[in-house]
């Protein structure tokens, strides 16, 4: 996750029609008032529960997050947290033929789940009058969850078709899962979040229960409920339906720092595709605390210097200028309970090799690292970062994950304002600053696809950091 998303073009166009100064204050008025209406209560057992009332619709969007995703795994059941997942849709103790998916659209609601490196979180959308209902049946999969043999068969079977569909199946998927395991060697972010192939077609369900029975738990769990709803309410509900379940021991979770870089590292990836493709990953670092440091800001600002919308650098000087590329990339992922790493990824126009847009990358890099970026540049980044934070908040959905991925990967909520007063403070020099300390070739990995005939399969290849939603 990156700390802010690209902002859709249209609000770039709408954002030209105003002075960035009252952009600014417009926009960060909205955000504080926004953020006003939440309220969070901790049951006796542990679980948290933060609710934000939205009355704009008679609708409310509940969301169970649990602090448990495959940097939790251990090897030899990679993808556990996910078949999990899956599992948790198919009954329990109390209704063991139960289709959870069906009873929640038997009343005009709609739910989904996700699985991710640090959490694993279950949602549903429904008419207000249906949240007892959904925290009823939520709280009794959280302990009463039914993981028989029989139903594990059939789902590892719809994993592993998954897995095949999503990476297999997609060379860029590939390219990826195969960088992060040449760029990470300690740490679990290297292991994909959908698993090995290997370790699902060896997992059992005693693996997937074992699972649960560690980490499920309502002090491993944190409600959110964003709409037409008053916190009362809602914590009321929480202790009637979630307030019976104990408290569990929790895993220790023991440090896995990984060791430092001291090289470039450079893999090619063969796979059937019909471009070839490349993405660098640099080691940067991830947002710690959200008051004091200032770097992922920085870096956060970086990425959308590069690519924040058609007027960017790279859709200026390498799409529309030079075109050496029909697509490239920068993001940044400073969120989250593991390193973090900024990217650059791109495909070349036909004609051009992957060799010559990694080097027209790196030329704006060096740009950027010798003359820095205006002052103007800057500030039209500024407005258009805000103006994506604010006009997210327009959906009930985002606000319950956004408030639900910061306090699972480990920050507060209360920060979101905060980030964006931090995001208008950073300067010029600070974004100039990062690139040149950390783009450098030491904490640099390069992966290159060399694109196969699409006729020709090549043996399933292993994966890594994808993200799941049922």
């Amino acid at each position: 996750m990156t700390i802010v998303n690209n902002v859709n073009r249209w609000i770039v166009q709408y954002l030209m029609l105003c002075t960035v100064v009252f952009c600014f204050q417009a926009m960060v008025q909205v955000a504080h008032a926004a953020d006003a209406s939440i309220g969070e209560h901790t049951l006796a057992n542990g679980m948290r529960v933060i609710v934000k009332t939205d009355r704009r619709a008679p609708v409310v969007v509940s969301m169970v997050w649990y602090k448990v995703g495959s940097v939790d795994e251990v090897n030899g059941v990679t993808g556990v947290a996910h078949v999990l997942e899956h599992m948790m849709f198919k009954g329990t103790k109390s209704n063991p033929k139960a289709d959870f998916s069906k009873l929640v659209a038997a009343v005009g609601g709609r739910d989904n789940a996700f699985t991710s490196r640090d959490y694993t979180g279950y949602f549903q959308t429904v008419q207000k009058s249906q949240l007892p209902l959904m925290l009823k049946m939520e709280a009794d999969r959280m302990v009463n969850t039914l993981i028989t043999q029989e139903e594990f068969a059939k789902e590892i079977k719809v994993v592993m078709e998954e897995r095949r569909m999503r990476t297999d199946d997609r060379a860029r998927s590939v390219v990826f899962e195969q960088l992060m395991a040449t760029a990470l060697r300690a740490h679990p972010y290297r292991i994909p979040t959908v698993g090995w192939m290997n370790d699902l077609q060896n997992m059992n369900a005693e693996d997937a229960r074992a699972f649960y029975e560690k980490w499920y738990a309502p002090n491993n769990a944190t409600l959110v409920v964003v709409g037409d709803v008053s916190h009362d309410e809602v914590f009321k509900l929480a202790q009637e339906h979630f307030g019976p379940h104990k408290t569990k021991i929790l895993p220790q979770r023991k440090p896995q720092d990984e060791p430092p870089q001291t090289g470039i590292r450079r893999i090619t990836v063969k796979a059937p595709a019909e471009q070839p493709y490349f993405v660098m990953a640099y080691r940067s670092p991830k947002l710690e605390d959200a008051e004091r440091d200032w770097e992922p800001y920085a870096l956060d600002m970086l990425a959308s210097v590069f690519d924040g919308n058609g007027a960017s650098r790279f859709s200026r000087e390498l799409i529309r200028g030079t075109q050496v590329a029909s697509s490239v990339d920068a993001s940044y992922d400073g969120v989250g309970r593991g390193p973090a790493f900024f990217y650059f990824s791109g495909v070349p126009t036909s004609g051009k090799t992957v060799q010559q847009l990694e080097q027209a990358v790196r030329n704006e890099v060096k740009k950027v690292i010798d003359d820095g970026v205006t002052e103007e540049e800057l500030k039209r980044i500024k407005a258009q970062v805000i103006a994506s934070r604010v006009y997210e908040r327009d959906s009930m959905f985002f606000q319950a994950r956004q408030i639900g991925s910061m306090e699972t990967s480990g920050y507060s909520y209360k920060v979101i304002d905060l980030m964006t007063e931090k995001f208008k403070a950073v300067t010029a020099e600070q974004v100039r600053d990062v690139a040149r300390k950390y783009l450098i070739d030491d904490t640099l990995t390069v992966a290159y696809l060399d694109p196969q005939p699409v006729g020709e399969r090549k043996p399933a290849a292993p994966t890594a950091g994808v993200r799941h939603a049922q």
